[in-house]
């Protein structure tokens, strides 16, 4: 068995895939998350639950967190029960949610006055590689920090990176994400072309696919258009809030203030459906 101890906060479509690869690893695992019937499942997998994240931390080595938002971080940090208020100190703090670079430059400084440490390290894949280990992370923070858990991170992903100091990791996973929004729309966009002018969805795709610019992305979400299926992978909403951190941190480009215009648009109608339901706002 692994002896680090292991707090998971954050139990959703990609928190549970990620935790349950670690308890697979032999890891022991103290998980909290806000909505308790989530962690019934990982308590009989093998983890343990705390009831806060001030528990969580007081029990265990890393702490890994992958929830939705800044503001979620900001409550797991810095509400009555927790992080900071545990006094603890010599603690490895790893953030994976995507997140601002802002709030985890905040967070690591705050971290820092408590001698923790602290690692943004978003994710690129979904919830297929999370259940596989095959996810992309990149890492921001502290290299010494960073080599300490490598160990850890290798288990989730295929390739864990250091790409910077902290927020590096967040900058990053905007980048990717800016890109996966053009994919999306472009894809869409192809599709509406080809259709007004003869072309069946069916064709384009085997065509597209069979060619240079054929990539699993788009045979996924060409599948997905062809099937009329929109239930969520990655939901569009999730890439119209990714889109609003990347243009705050100065995405000014012609195609990213395209893609930033049409994901925001489509959210309202289209939030909960998948990234590729972009296909439904652009008709």
């Amino acid at each position: 068995m692994n002896n680090t101890k292991i707090g998971w906060i954050g139990l959703g479509k990609m928190g549970i895939p990620m935790s349950r690869q670690l308890i697979k690893a032999g890891f022991p695992v103290t998980v909290f998350n806000r909505s308790k019937n989530k962690e019934k499942d990982l308590k009989e997998a093998g983890a343990e639950i705390a009831s806060t994240p001030a528990e969580l931390i007081q029990q265990t080595d890393v702490i890994i967190m992958m929830v939705s938002d800044d503001q979620a971080i900001r409550d797991i940090f810095s509400g009555d029960k927790g992080l900071l208020r545990a006094g603890t100190h010599g603690k490895i703090i790893i953030n994976m949610s995507t997140v601002s670079p802002a709030i985890s430059k905040e967070f690591a400084g705050l971290c820092k006055n408590q001698e923790n440490d602290y690692l943004d390290a978003p994710v690129s894949g979904s919830v297929k590689q999370a259940e596989e280990g095959q996810l992309v992370i990149m890492v921001g923070g502290d290299d010494e920090i960073f080599q300490k858990v490598k160990a850890v991170l290798e288990k989730l992903g295929k390739l864990a990176i250091r790409v910077g100091d902290s927020g590096a990791g967040n900058s990053a996973k905007l980048a990717v994400n800016t890109l996966l929004g053009f994919h999306a729309q472009g894809l869409a966009e192809a599709v509406i072309f080809a259709n007004k002018n003869g072309i069946s969805t069916e064709d384009l795709m085997t065509v597209i696919n069979n060619s240079a610019i054929g990539n699993v992305f788009g045979k996924i979400k060409g599948e997905a258009i062809i099937n009329d299926n929109y239930q969520a992978a990655f939901a569009l909403k999730h890439i119209a809030k990714d889109l609003r951190l990347a243009k705050a941190e100065g995405l000014d480009t012609p195609l990213g203030e395209t893609v930033y215009k049409t994901f925001q648009q489509a959210e309202s109608g289209f939030g909960e459906e998948d990234i590729i339901a972009v296909i439904k706002q652009l008709k």
